[in-house]
């Protein structure tokens, strides 16, 4: 076998096993289907810890599953690493108790943007507006995991009495976990977190691999980076593009490059939500459906009964990413965001094959049946495509 190829589970076995894992450069990048892949393999990280943890996370509960990784956290801190966890408010339920438990035990945590006053209307409404919906633990500096998974019930197994989402994390082991790690430290240090022993995050320099990059939104100057990133792989496709994405209502220029690789012979399929926790957002993106399949492309509604939340995307086979952005205007212009990029041709199959084991539960959605779409959901869909810059 290959140094390179992926080792997989079975297909469709139950397993907390990674369902992929790939040779990158210096790095082992494992591929993790739903909480039953990925909570085990970041407990485990956390319960390794040594020196350092950073949890970033858009939803922290402090249910059943959240109360696991707060434990696992304390536990470390008890034991004389530094731990630091930043959530967002807008999306978490942490009770002021369990706060409270944190601090004791030595957690340092950040809550991101808390609801507040801030002077003019606007500026209030664009600071909250504004959020972190990145979902990041690094751990030492030589672990770090990324993707779409929250920390709440909702992630976790049905098995397990959670809600299983379908979701899709990527583990990192090596010196590319340390570039999560400055996303995390930067957004800490510009929203004014606790101070933390700074000595514990110095690293020897490395030389970043060139099939794998971690790309941040950033509020700043690299709001577009995701982006653009979407943009060239889509106008460079040959064969090949399969996007899964819960929440999408991608910009024009986006569209555009979708519709031009249809017509140049490039084979396109989409994965979108058919239930999901934001209804606006399904019809939005109902009403791009006329457009993409009179190009060719093949728009399929996930249908299994369980809420899709994956954001992933492989191209040709060879481009892949798996992360925390949505082709929404909140993921693309506004929002904390992060994704893994990878140009390692095993991860890009595994990636693949799990995108079509995932068509085995979804329902192609065809022109005739949008044509026949009833009046209200044609005008719901007609309305909120409109409104997308809001959703």
């Amino acid at each position: 076998m290959s140094p390179n190829a992926p080792t997989p589970s079975s297909p469709g076995a139950l397993s907390t096993a990674p369902y992929a894992e790939s040779r990158v450069g210096p790095n082992r990048v494992a591929l993790l289907k739903d909480g039953l892949q990925a909570f085990p393999a970041m407990l485990s990280a956390i319960a390794a810890a040594r020196s350092t943890v950073c949890l970033e996370t858009y939803i922290l509960k402090d249910d059943e599953l959240g109360l696991r990784f707060l434990a696992a956290l304390m536990e470390r801190a008890r034991a004389g690493v530094e731990v630091l966890l930043m959530y967002d408010y807008w999306g978490s339920e942490v009770s002021e108790r369990t706060l409270a438990e944190l601090a004791r035990a030595g957690v340092k945590v950040h809550v991101f943007r808390p609801w507040r006053y801030l002077g003019s209307l606007s500026r209030a409404f664009s600071k909250v507006r504004r959020r972190n919906h990145r979902k990041s633990l690094i751990v030492d500096g030589q672990v770090g995991f990324t993707g779409g998974l929250n920390i709440s019930n909702d992630y976790a197994p049905v098995s397990e009495g959670g809600g299983g989402w379908r979701d899709t994390h990527v583990r990192i082991s090596g010196p590319d976990a340390q570039s999560l790690e400055r996303l995390f430290l930067i957004t800490w240090a510009q929203n004014k977190g606790a101070k933390f022993d700074l000595k514990r995050f110095t690293r020897p320099r490395f030389a970043g691999c060139e099939k794998l990059r971690v790309v941040g939104n950033d509020f700043a100057l690299d709001r577009k980076g995701i982006r653009r990133a979407y943009e060239e792989a889509f106008a460079k496709a040959t064969q090949r593009i399969c996007v899964t994405n819960a929440y999408f209502l991608p910009p024009a220029k986006m569209v555009r490059g979708l519709v031009l690789a249809a017509r140049r012979g490039v084979k396109v399929k989409v994965i979108l939500a058919a239930t999901t926790d934001v209804k606006l957002v399904l019809y939005a993106a109902r009403g791009l459906y006329p457009r993409l399949l009179k190009n060719g492309i093949e728009v399929y509604e996930w249908a299994s009964g369980r809420i899709l939340h994956a954001k992933t995307a492989v191209v040709d086979g060879t481009w892949a990413t798996v992360g925390s952005s949505n082709l929404d205007p909140m993921s693309l212009r506004q929002n904390l965001e992060v994704n893994a990029i990878l140009t390692e041709p095993s991860f890009g199959t595994a990636l693949e094959r799990m995108f079509n084991e995932d068509l085995e539960h979804c329902e192609q959605i065809t022109l005739t049946e949008v044509r026949q779409y009833g009046l209200v959901q044609r005008l719901l869909s007609w309305i909120a495509y409109r409104l997308r810059h809001w959703l």
